[in-house]
């Protein structure tokens, strides 16, 4: 019983963790972001294309699997074989945990083409937000801060 709540507990764990990714959207902001000003130049989008963003591989997923597969693995038997459960538990579960990491963490994302007001093109990938909806000929901002970039619909006049 107590292995059993030390598993579930590690697998809420490993849950929360992968909860916490930061959004890559462009409607997003982080807190280092926030009463700084911000830089922007206005463009044309030239094209838009649905890509996917990889999940994240922090080994946080790894670890956490191998620690709930190696505890899950124990108890399969005993002595060695509850040695040998424990090895092969721990295996299967980071390989599945890092599987999990990335597949909870992987998002749709936009591709967006620009050409910007002096004639130079650019390629903005970011994902997609709960608002954003973008179009070839749409008139956007493409913001600039701490190394970032976002594209964020132009306001209308």
């Amino acid at each position: 019983m107590k292995r059993l709540f030390l598993t579930c507990s590690l697998l809420l764990s490993l849950l929360a963790i992968s909860g916490c990714a930061s959004s890559l959207s462009g409607d997003s902001y982080s807190r280092e972001e926030a009463q700084r000003p911000i830089s922007f130049r206005e463009a044309t989008i030239i094209g838009v294309r649905k890509v996917r963003l990889q999940g994240t591989d922090s080994n946080i997923g790894l670890g956490a699997g191998a620690v709930i597969g190696g505890v899950a693995g124990s108890g399969v038997g005993s002595g060695r074989g509850a040695i040998v459960g424990a090895v092969v538990g721990a295996v299967v579960g980071g390989v599945a945990g890092a599987a999990a990491e990335e597949g909870i963490t992987r998002a749709d994302a936009w591709e967006l083409t620009l050409r910007m007001g002096n004639g130079e093109n650019l390629v903005v990938v970011q994902e997609i937000g709960k608002t954003d909806s973008f179009a070839v000929g749409d008139a956007v901002r493409v913001m600039q801060s701490n190394g970032k970039t976002r594209v964020a619909p132009a306001p209308k006049p």
